[in-house]
């Protein structure tokens, strides 16, 4: 399970958990200019501190490999399933070119990503939380998430009150953050992004600490324990994503069905509907006109059939996604090769996507625009570059996930694994269903939560564990 520790261990061990709380407080920073040789990860401010964390971790000589947990290996089959299914395209792939870049070229870059996602992070996370106890673990990293929210929750505040409530006098103090590189002042019609590039990748953010900010519930007493969820669930309106609403409401349910499961949290869940729903009534009625617009607006995103014939961005969306399924009829059970799908995807385009659609002769037809063409879904991209066996591994990820989750709250008792088991189940939701949207294992939040169900699988209780009973410090 371990390598033997050698002198300098510790230190480098200090430095690498150090880096790995710099890493998770910055992750919903992307918006900046950063290495381009990164690729996907070169505006990405938490990967820096995650690939420096990795560096002191490894040179420390003393790395925790947790190579007999189940999820660990079928994330490791995954990673050797992609390089197999590409060898086994090879006279496909060589020859492939698209946007000035070979099948050869584009599959290392992939590749070198997929390994920076699916071993170095969940590596560096296992190590950075190996030695704690679980409700050590539970304390440390949410109070992360929440100094992190804190801080991101009151930007998008101040960005809310200019972008949605029209509230002018509030430009210069939210344009003097531009100061700092890792901040853009962004001005989104009706829409919030906060510190990431577009409100999308706020509302992946959002996804990744809305367990741990519900779990407040579970673990103080204080009426300041629901201001954490009231936050996520107003940036996520006022974010305007699609898939933070939705996904929200659907962790938000899973975490009320817990919770009216466990004694004494009936007449809770009654009464914050209650006190909810009046709070709601009341804000309506002070600021009526600027709110009905915006739910209004909200409740219109959601009509996915007009959106597909009248939206441009989502035509393109489905389309990619049809193009994508095409491909896997095709070449159901290898696939095409991990990377690929964009190669053969562009001669599959459905002609309802392309008609009177310019992003895909301005950018995804377009031989001169380097960026490769997203799947906007990545159990789709998967299916035709990896096939029905790649796909298969993927979804055994989030099976063996979402059971152990389940196990764990068997227990019923509250204690710091029952509510790690509850952020845990609630997230690995968010994530599977956020990945409808989104074709890229770039989600730190699924990483650290298989890590931690991972840490706490295998090494349940490390020495002087003490009782979960009591929550004062969280």
């Amino acid at each position: 399970m371990e390598r033997h520790y050698k002198p300098g261990a510790s230190k480098a061990r200090n430095f690498s958990y150090v880096l790995f709380t710099l890493g998770l407080f910055f992750s919903p920073f992307n918006d900046f200019e950063g290495f381009s040789f990164l690729g996907e990860y070169s505006n990405e401010l938490g990967t820096y501190f995650f690939l420096l964390g990795f560096l002191f971790l490894f040179f420390g000589r003393y790395i925790v490999l947790p190579y007999k947990d189940r999820l660990f290996l079928l994330i490791l089959l995954f990673i050797c399933w992609c390089f197999i299914c590409t060898v086994l395209n090879y006279n496909t792939v060589h020859t492939n070119y698209f946007k000035m870049t070979g099948g050869i070229e584009r599959f290392i870059r992939q590749y070198l990503s997929l390994l920076i996602a699916a071993f170095i992070f969940p590596v560096l996370f296992i190590n950075a939380i190996w030695r704690m106890s679980n409700k050590d673990l539970l304390i440390k990293i949410r109070k992360i998430f929440l100094y992190s929210f804190i801080f991101v929750g009151g930007y998008g505040l101040l960005e809310a009150a200019i972008s949605i409530f029209h509230i002018s006098a509030f430009k210069i103090l939210y344009e003097t953050f531009d100061i700092f590189p890792m901040f853009n002042a962004h001005y989104h019609d009706n829409r919030i992004s906060s510190v990431a590039f577009e409100p999308p990748f706020f509302a992946i953010y959002l996804i990744t600490i809305s367990g741990w900010m519900f779990s407040y519930i579970l673990t103080h007493k204080s009426i300041y324990r629901f201001v954490p969820v009231v936050m996520v669930l107003l940036l996520a309106f006022f974010s305007g994503s699609r898939t933070a609403l939705i996904t929200i409401t659907i962790q938000a349910g899973i975490f009320v069905v817990i919770l009216y499961q466990m004694p004494g949290y009936k007449r809770l869940i009654i009464n914050s509907i209650r006190y909810g729903a009046a709070l709601v009534f009341i804000v309506l009625v002070l600021n009526s006109k600027t709110l009905i617009e915006a739910f209004k607006e909200r409740i219109d995103s959601l009509d996915f059939k007009n959106n597909l014939t009248e939206n441009v961005s989502n035509k393109s969306r489905f389309g990619m996604q049809v193009a994508a399924l095409r491909v896997f009829a095709e070449n159901p059970i290898v696939g095409v090769g991990y990377g690929q799908q964009s190669y053969h995807a562009r001669h599959k385009y459905p002609l309802w996507a392309t008609k009177n659609n310019y992003e895909f002769e301005l950018y995804y037809k377009n031989h001169l625009e380097p960026s490769f063409p997203p799947v906007f879904n990545l159990y789709t991209r998967y299916l035709a570059e990896t096939g029905i066996i790649g796909f298969i591994i993927v979804i055994s990820w989030f099976i063996y996930a979402i059971r152990s989750s389940i196990r764990i709250l068997k227990t019923k008792q509250l204690s710091a694994d029952t509510v790690i088991a509850t952020i845990l189940l609630t997230s690995f939701v968010g994530f599977m269903l956020n990945w409808m949207q989104v074709d890229s294992l770039r989600i730190y939040g699924f990483w650290l939560s298989a890590a931690i169900l991972i840490k706490i699988t295998q090494n349940p209780i490390y020495p002087n564990e003490q009782d979960s009973s009591s929550y004062t410090t969280l």
